[in-house]
């Protein structure tokens, strides 16, 4: 039975880990987008530059 209460699992763009939209290690909005991290050193990388992380995707 759903209570409402789930947590909604993003992909780390970077490392491509799930991730917890409620438990993330940082988040960054890009082109109109939220991407959420793992880790603080991915979304360090994803900073730096977006397009290559997305490129892949």
């Amino acid at each position: 039975m759903a209570t409402g209460l789930e947590n909604t699992m993003a992909i780390d763009p970077v490392c491509k880990m799930q991730v917890d939209e409620q438990k993330n290690a940082g988040t960054s909005d890009y082109n109109g987008t939220t991407y959420y991290f793992c880790a603080p050193g991915c979304k360090r990388k994803f900073d730096a530059d977006p397009e290559k992380y997305l490129k892949s995707a």
